[in-house]
């Protein structure tokens, strides 16, 4: 019920602060993108947080739009990067627009980001920009890691990991620290929430890796086996390299050659190898060590076991999710 009322009201202030004006082709998008729907975990999480820290949770309103608009921000840019035709089962801006339109509506969504957070007093504006600022350029080098790693054949799971972390965990740990910086908690609380999301954020991924390839088109709301065709180095490929017999590891080096992104016998061979690997027994054992060192996190926090138990409720809502 928390998690419910929290998305409600973010939701219904994002409604009300989200307006088309000129130039409608710069604005336009950015409303699209805003409101394609999507689970709002990071603004609902910095939410949350201030909740958890003693403040009223509306008191972090603009640091959880500051931090949704960001995320929608690198969506408009990954999806241009990567070519992808839907985002959240619509298509994506690029597509609906143009390159250039969605290249310009991202980099106004990055520059609002900022001016939600001048509604603070300069002390919590200064924390608040510090790890804003931090997290920006973090993902920024998780997602040229990415892009690296799409012409190297030598990527490693330790890679692979830090690359996530950076491009998505660090949000997800950035939108609780905000929370905690708007609610004046101690420095050593504010970091233990952060750590806390770093970890749930990781978790996080590696169920979106898995939902990738294994999830249901409808509810996921992206092509099914995207990350095959597209021959990304994700866990399960990268574990299955790692664990597959000589044989299988040449048809899986055969396999991410293709160029072909709209290749079903490439997605149900690949499949087959991970299936007989035990490649998804073995993420989802990875998703549930990254949940509970998130929980162990928390725990930490000084403050009373009862104010955590939404926070736990929403990161094992999180690992049973199927979009």
């Amino acid at each position: 019920m928390v998690i419910s009322k929290l998305r409600k009201e973010f939701l219904e202030y994002l409604e009300s602060v989200v307006k088309v004006k000129e130039p409608t082709n710069l604005y336009e998008p950015i409303e699209y993108i805003l409101k394609l729907g999507g689970k709002r975990m990071r603004p609902v999480l910095t939410l949350m947080s201030a909740d958890l820290f003693g403040v009223d949770f509306y008191a972090a309103m603009n640091a959880a739009m500051a931090v949704e608009v960001f995320h929608n921000f690198t969506l408009v840019h990954d999806d241009i990067m990567d070519d992808a035709p839907l985002r959240r089962g619509k298509v994506t801006v690029h597509e609906k627009w143009n390159p250039n339109i969605g290249i310009l509506s991202g980099d106004a969504m990055m520059i609002s980001g900022y001016q939600y957070l001048e509604t603070y007093d300069p002390e919590v504006f200064k924390k608040l920009v510090q790890v804003f600022s931090k997290t920006a350029i973090e993902v920024c080098e998780g997602q040229q890691m990415d892009v690296d790693f799409e012409t190297r054949a030598d990527v490693k799971i330790e890679e692979y990991l830090k690359m996530i972390g950076l491009k998505t965990s660090v949000l997800v740990g950035c939108a609780l620290k905000m929370g905690a910086i708007v609610a004046k908690t101690s420095e050593e609380n504010a970091q233990l929430i952060y750590n806390f999301g770093l970890n749930l954020g990781l978790a996080f991924q590696l169920q979106d890796d898995y939902l990738d390839t294994y999830g249901d088109p409808i509810t996921f709301g992206k092509v099914i086996g995207g990350d095959i065709m597209e021959n990304k180095k994700t866990f399960l490929y990268l574990v299955a390299i790692r664990d597959c017999n000589e044989e299988d590891h040449m048809i899986l080096l055969d396999l991410y050659s293709e160029k072909r992104a709209d290749n079903k016998d490439k997605i149900r061979a690949v499949k087959r190898i991970f299936s007989q690997y035990e490649i998804p027994r073995i993420i989802k054992t990875e998703i549930e060590i990254y949940t509970q060192k998130a929980f162990e996190c928390l725990d930490l926090i000084t403050i009373s076991k009862s104010k955590k138990v939404a926070l736990k409720e929403f990161g094992n809502s999180l690992m049973q999710r199927d979009v």
